[in-house]
Formats: structure tokens, C-alpha cells, sequence
């Protein structure tokens, strides 16, 4: 998507999913962008609306340097709310993105249907330290502290063990705008939400890292001290960032959290405009994907796609019903069954981005075996490894 007027700043947002689903709206950690929420996403793709966006002055976000209070940040995320014409969503914040989405919480009750806040703290002593913090990354650049910081966000060992996952954040972390990440610790150091905690009403989900440094779980329970109703997860094996370094524990407890909080009416399914069917298509395929059937159906075709597009992607993959890996599962099997290579092997990567891992894939093609027969799933192993080739190694 575009950028995005929010607040009086510009917001670079991505939002994917089902139409009718509920809004999930994640905010970043300092020094990252929404790409954080890579490994943690998947989890949630078809049942839920997965709005994330990078905060002011990190990722494409621009820069503003004023004067700025993790208040401000909340209301950029109103904003945000208000220019996508979303009433509700279920808010989502690690570490800063936590700080904005208690202050948010406190601000307008009314828009946050339930609070998520993963290693954040309500007040982090003391200014002086951010600020010199600030001023270090002012001068030098981000890239002057980010062996202290990676060392703080992942336990010791996971980075050589998981490479994948931590370069892409310690990349973000160097790329971040040196004057957005120094504006964002002035912020913190000033911010003191902890009088306010009382005034969250929203149902309220605290999960800290066992280990974290930054904010150890002391500061969650702080928090819910004075958010009386919040329930608290302490992840074992994990730092600051554990979105990333226990993506699938976090995502498990934040989709049972989810799940209990769900508005009775948001399972309704039905007809959908096409253009809602067309923004599932792509998320799932790929924008060039469809775009190249768009563009290649003519005048003949042309009702066919559009079909489709209201149908299969809009009312059946718009359903929330069924998370997108389940659907992902349920296609490739049937399409094994089938004897269909061409759509099989066009459903391979989307799976994979649906949080199908390569294990699950596997154990799908064996039985398959058994209820499609052996021939169908040997085909299935080789269309596999014409998709993914050398992945596979």
C-alpha cells in the first residue's frame, strides 16, 4: 500500500486478509520495521485482518524531527484507524509498539478491542540514559550500537543457529533513520504511562521473555499490577525480541487470546465486493501472479476471473473460519488427489508463506499416499522438488 496520512505524519502500512475478519493492527519495537512480524504473521493469515506498518521514522516511514511523546505515536496509530475506516482492532505491540499501544488503550478505549503487549515496560528509567542513548545515534548512527543491542534482543547462540532470522532485523536495525530512532528514545525516556494503567479497559495479554534484559519480566508485571485484568505469559528461552526468537509460542498464545475475544457477528460469511476477493488473491499468489491473469483473460475470460475472484478467493478464502494454512493443506491435498499439477505447484509457495513448514508438507504428501494412492503422491514429491528445487537440499 502506499504511504498513508495518519496524525500529520505519513505511515507506510500493509494490510492483508480476509475483508470481513477481524483487525489485528501490530506495532513495531524501536529500531525495527513491520518486517518483525514476519515470523509471528503467518500464525494468523486467513482468520484474522493483519494490519502492521512502520512507526514514524523507522522503515519507510519518514522522519520527523520534533519534539515526540509515545502519546504521539498512539495517535499516529489512530490516525491510521481512522484514515482505513477501522471502528475496532486488537492491538499488538512489542517493546515501543507496546508503549504506543498502552497509551492508545488509555486515549480511546473505545477503538481497541483487546491489548497485546510482548516485552514492553510502562516506564523506563531513566531520561538521562536515553537521551545520551539518542545522542550517540545522532552522531554516529544506529550502527555504533548494534552489537549491544542484538545482544540484548536474542539469547546467546540464536543468532548463529538461526541466521535467517536475526540478519534481516540486524539489518533493519543499521538501516533505521539515525534522527526516527533518536526522536523515539527521547520518547521513552520521557514516558511515564503507570498512572494511567487503571484506565485500560480493554482485555489485556502481558507476554515477557524469561530472559530479556531490556525489559525483564519484572517490568510486565508491573504492568499488570496496574492493569488488574491482564493475564501474563513468561516465555522460557527468550530475550527482547521474542516475536522473533519464539515466533510460534508467541503466536500460540496470542491466538488463544485472540480467539476468546472475537465479536460474536465476526465468523459471518457471505458475498463480498470482487475487490475484496482480488486483495486475498494477491496476498495468497502474489500481485504479479494475478495481475498476469487479469491482464491475460480478454474479453472472453474477463467474467471468469472475476468469478473467481468473488468466490474462490472472496467468499471461500475470505471465509476466518479457516486460518490460511489450513486452506493451503486442504488445496494441496486435493489437488494431489485430483491429479492437478499446474494449480498444486502454484499453491507450493503461497502454503509456505501461510506458515506451512516444509516438515507439514512433507507429512501432507505421505498421507496422501494412503487416500490418494501412491502413484498421485509420487507425482506430488516431484512437483514439489520442480517447485522448490535446491530449498529442498
Amino acid at each position: 500500500m502506499p504511504l498513508i496520512q495518519a496524525n500529520g505524519t505519513e505511515l507506510n502500512v500493509d494490510l492483508s486478509g480476509p475483508g470481513g475478519a477481524p483487525v489485528v493492527a501490530f506495532s513495531n519495537s524501536l529500531g525495527t520495521t513491520m518486517a518483525m512480524w514476519d515470523l509471528l504473521v503467518p500464525h494468523l493469515r486467513g482468520r484474522y485482518r493483519v494490519l502492521r506498518y512502520d512507526t514514524r521514522g523507522h522503515g519507510a516511514s519518514p522522519t520527523r524531527d520534533a519534539p515526540t511523546a509515545v502519546e504521539d505515536l498512539a495517535d499516529d496509530l489512530l490516525g491510521l484507524l481512522d484514515a482505513l475506516e477501522i471502528d475496532r482492532a486488537h492491538v499488538v505491540g512489542l517493546s515501543l509498539g507496546g508503549m504506543t499501544g498502552q497509551a492508545l488503550a488509555m486515549r480511546a478505549p473505545e477503538r481497541v478491542q483487546s491489548l497485546t503487549l510482548m516485552a514492553t515496560a510502562a516506564c523506563m528509567p531513566s531520561e538521562a540514559s536515553w537521551n545520551e542513548r539518542a545522542e550517540t545515534v545522532r552522531a554516529h548512527g544506529t550502527a555504533a550500537i548494534v552489537d549491544a543491542t542484538m545482544e540484548r534482543w536474542f539469547s546467546p547462540g540464536f543468532p548463529a543457529s538461526a541466521p535467517d532470522a536475526v540478519e534481516p532485523v540486524r539489518r533493519q536495525f543499521v538501516e533505521t533513520d539515525r534522527t526516527g530512532y533518536a526522536v523515539c528514545c527521547n520518547a521513552i525516556g520521557r514516558m511515564d504511562l503507570r498512572p494511567g494503567l487503571d484506565r485500560i479497559t480493554a482485555p489485556t495479554l502481558v507476554i515477557a521473555g524469561r530472559d530479556d534484559p531490556a525489559t525483564p519480566p519484572e517490568k510486565s508485571e508491573e504492568i499488570c499490577a496496574g492493569i488488574r485484568h491482564a493475564e501474563l505469559v513468561v516465555l522460557p528461552r527468550a530475550r527482547h525480541l521474542l516475536a522473533v526468537e519464539q515466533p510460534a509460542a508467541a503466536a500460540s498464545h496470542l491466538l488463544a487470546f485472540l480467539d476468546r475475544h472475537r465479536a460474536p457477528d465476526e465468523t459471518a460469511t457471505g458475498a463480498v465486493p470482487v475487490e475484496e476477493g482480488l486483495a486475498n488473491r494477491r496476498s495468497v499468489l502474489g500481485a504479479a501472479h494475478v495481475d498476469r491473469s487479469l491482464a491475460g483473460a480478454g474479453a472472453f475470460a474477463g467474467p471468469w476471473q472475476d468469478f473467481i475472484s468473488r468466490i474462490a478467493w472472496g467468499e471461500i478464502w475470505g471465509d476466518p473460519r479457516l486460518p490460511w494454512k489450513s486452506r493451503s493443506l486442504v488445496t494441496l491435498a486435493l489437488m494431489v488427489a485430483l491429479g492437478r499439477e499446474e494449480e498444486f505447484k502454484l499453491h507450493v509457495r503461497p502454503a509456505l508463506r501461510n506458515g506451512v513448514s516444509l516438515p507439514e508438507l512433507q507429512a501432507l504428501l505421505l498421507q496422501t499416499a494412503v487416500y490418494a494412492g501412491v502413484p498421485a503422491a509420487n507425482s506430488a514429491f516431484r512437483w514439489v522438488r520442480d517447485v522448490l528445487g535446491d530449498e529442498l537440499a
